[in-house]
């Protein structure tokens, strides 16, 4: 997200209570606006079509779809997703822009193959054992790959700082897909749950197709450097690791309670258990505004001094370096503790009408149970991963991999403890254990890192290149044979 604090600072530098609005409003459409447009005009489809009064099978089929197209395809991007972003960001550092189109089509090949592993056998036996409709299932299937089109081009655009844009483009395609979803459904006569589905495809293609378009315009030179982009992800597969492991373990509890006493099984096929995922969300959104607080707080502040101790590296002196190290890691523990202070107070005023609202709308017993736990489990790992994106500030890829290997194992192993106490109070206790000892290891991490620092930054590089092959000879510098050497050896014999 670096490049948007120059803008927040031209929001908040102005104090005043309008700068403040437009200046939090501006954070919002940087970081989650996509996600609430999507999640709106679902509910709005459902609101205007009249979705409630579907058959229960049908809505039960169409709910069960859409939560593992996006599960699975936030699971297919998160493999390369940060390394690929890194390739991206060094090669605009080194202004090499005609390689950055081969990287796009190296990654997409690459995410299609492994969204085609996991969709594939799952359609096989949807359609011989669920026997769902084979057009439903090609729908569903587009709908997949559409949406990992609109992840994987957005996260170049995101590159290019066109996060307005980003914005843009997600309401321009959910705007068509509920006009087009209200044409099917009250001109066409189709099916609601199918109409809905299709009209999310298209508009998901569309949303796609308007970032492929504008990534053209910006990037027109081809290198045909591909072998550059294996050698890379080769390089860094500790990246590929890290953010795989951490997405895994935001669903890895969700996916232990599938096997549990709430699962539902849909069409023998799919598997879910709603009220464990209904807590889930509703505890996720609870402390979603942790990501708009740490990208604010970070851009506006940690990366100045962040700036400043990089250039104190290169060129500055020792005093220089101490100095700005000092204010820079004295910066990164007061953004932790604020980001901590201020979700803190957001998450209880939001826990407590979380709580209200599901009673009001019906929501009671098992959900209202499992919630509270969830959120707390849910409001540590926002700060985890605060931590665990500091890591990669500050290159640790090390770190950043065991943070995400006890995060996604400690959330596995505790939901299995969870899920045999057969006490709905304590389901979430999984998230919970996880990400606090992801936290404490990453935390203990930076604290390693401020300690060690010049260690970390002075003594990874090498003088010589490390290249592959024959080992060379041992020679150094030959002794010159003499004049009297040669008469020696002479005399000897």
């Amino acid at each position: 997200m670096a490049g948007i604090g120059i803008k927040l600072n031209k929001f908040f530098d102005r104090n005043t209570l309008a700068s403040h609005v437009a200046g939090a409003s501006y954070s919002v459409v940087t970081t989650i606006a996509p996600m609430l447009l999507v999640m709106a005009d679902i509910l709005l489809m459902q609101w205007v079509l009249g979705y409630q009064d579907c058959t229960y099978n049908d809505k039960q089929l169409f709910q069960a779809t859409v939560l593992y197209v996006f599960i699975f395809s936030l699971l297919g991007a998160s493999v390369l997703n940060a390394v690929l972003s890194r390739y991206m960001s060094d090669v605009i550092f080194e202004e090499r822009y005609e390689d950055i189109m081969p990287c796009f089509y190296v990654g997409l090949c690459l995410n299609l193959g492994i969204n085609a592993v996991m969709i594939i056998p799952f359609c096989m036996r949807e359609y011989l054992v669920g026997h769902v409709d084979i057009i439903y299932i090609l729908v569903s299937v587009c709908c997949f790959v559409s949406l990992t089109l609109v992840f994987y081009t957005m996260q170049y655009l995101s590159l290019c700082k066109d996060y307005a844009k980003i914005s843009l483009f997600y309401f321009i395609g959910m705007a068509i897909s509920l006009g087009l979803s209200c044409i099917m459904v009250y001109l066409l006569k189709m099916p609601v749950p199918f109409s809905m589905l299709l009209s999310m495809t298209i508009g998901f293609l569309i949303t796609a197709s308007l970032g492929f378009a504008l990534l053209k315009q910006y990037f027109t030179g081809y290198s045909h450097q591909y072998k550059m982009v294996f050698v890379y992800i080769g390089r860094y597969w500790k990246l590929v690791a890290a953010n795989a492991l951490y997405t895994l373990g935001l669903f890895i509890h969700n996916f232990v309670f599938w096997t549990s006493d709430l699962r539902i099984k849909i069409a023998d096929t799919f598997v879910c258990a709603e009220t464990y995922d209904l807590a889930s969300c509703v505890a996720m959104f609870t402390n979603i505004s942790a990501s708009v607080i740490f990208i604010v707080l970070v851009e506006m502040h940690f990366n100045i001094r962040y700036k400043r101790y990089s250039e104190a590296v290169i060129g500055g002196r020792l005093l220089d370096i101490q100095k700005s190290q000092s204010r820079m890691f004295r910066q990164l523990s007061d953004l932790i503790m604020s980001i901590t202070r201020i979700q803190f107070v957001i998450s209880t005023v939001v826990f407590l009408i979380c709580l209200i609202g599901l009673q009001r709308f019906g929501y009671t017993g098992t959900v209202i149970q499992i919630y509270p736990c969830l959120a707390v489990g849910y409001f540590i790992l926002f700060i985890m991963y605060s931590n665990f994106l500091f890591l990669y500030y500050f290159n640790d890829l090390n770190g950043a991999m065991l943070t995400s290997v006890i995060f996604c194992a400690v959330t596995f192993a505790g939901s299995i403890l969870a899920m045999q106490l057969h006490n709905t109070l304590w389901y979430g206790f999984g998230l919970v254990a996880g990400a606090f000892a992801g936290w404490s290891y990453g935390y203990f991490k930076l604290r390693g890192l401020e300690k060690n620092i010049n260690v970390h930054i002075f003594c990874n590089g090498t003088i010589v290149k490390q290249v592959k092959g024959e080992r060379p000879s041992g020679k150094v510098y030959p002794k010159p044979v003499t004049d009297a050497d040669e008469s020696g050896d002479a005399a000897a014999q």
